[in-house]
């Protein structure tokens, strides 16, 4: 077994510890797995760092729950980056177990706290592999709690966050009606 796998073992062994489960498996265990999947298909020689930024980016999500935090945008901003911390904490912990060089272990954190996003190829290519995973597998169900314009804004904050090539790639692979496909035509536009 190689280091990445080691700490993949370690996240999905914390993962598995969610007492939420979609179907008959825990929530962020089986999220990991898919952002791993997601991953695999969008950048197949992914450094390590990257491959296990991807399968820690909800390492045990659970433990901090959103109703901590006050209601509205300020305090969702503020629990995703206190999550984005604890995230990072816990995966850079698992490299260091593992041997991993310090310098591969600060990237792997950056990456989970989302600094670079747009500048660092390696940052962005862990939430292009978000966006995908959400799209694929979350946006389906989650569509139908939205009115349609909420929705259109959610679409194109998602299309926001992508890489141009990410945005290209998902009007190729995923069907779209026309007014959120154009969110992921227009990008940074809007």
């Amino acid at each position: 077994m190689t280091p990445r796998d080691r700490v993949f073992a370690a996240i999905d062994a914390a993962n598995a510890a969610d007492p939420r489960l979609e179907g008959d498996q825990p929530v962020e265990l089986l999220y990991g797995r898919r952002m791993t999947e997601e991953q695999q298909r969008l950048f197949p020689d992914a450094t390590d760092a990257l491959a296990i930024a991807c399968r820690g980016q909800h390492i045990e999500r659970w433990l901090l729950p959103r109703s901590d935090y006050p209601e509205g945008r300020e305090g969702y901003l503020t629990w995703r980056r206190d999550q984005a911390r604890r995230h990072a904490d816990r995966v850079m912990a698992l490299m260091r177990a593992e041997g991993f060089p310090e310098d591969q272990v600060e990237h792997a954190g950056r990456m989970l706290r989302k600094e670079g996003i747009k500048r660092d190829p390696q940052v962005q290519a862990l939430e292009d592999v978000a966006c995908f995973t959400f799209i694929r597998h979350y946006l389906g169900d989650f569509a139908t709690t939205q009115t349609p314009e909420s929705l259109l804004g959610i679409v194109a904050k998602t299309a926001r966050k992508m890489s141009p090539e990410a945005r290209a790639r998902a009007l190729a692979e995923f069907p779209m009606p026309p007014q959120l496909a154009a969110a992921f035509e227009l990008g940074d536009a809007r």
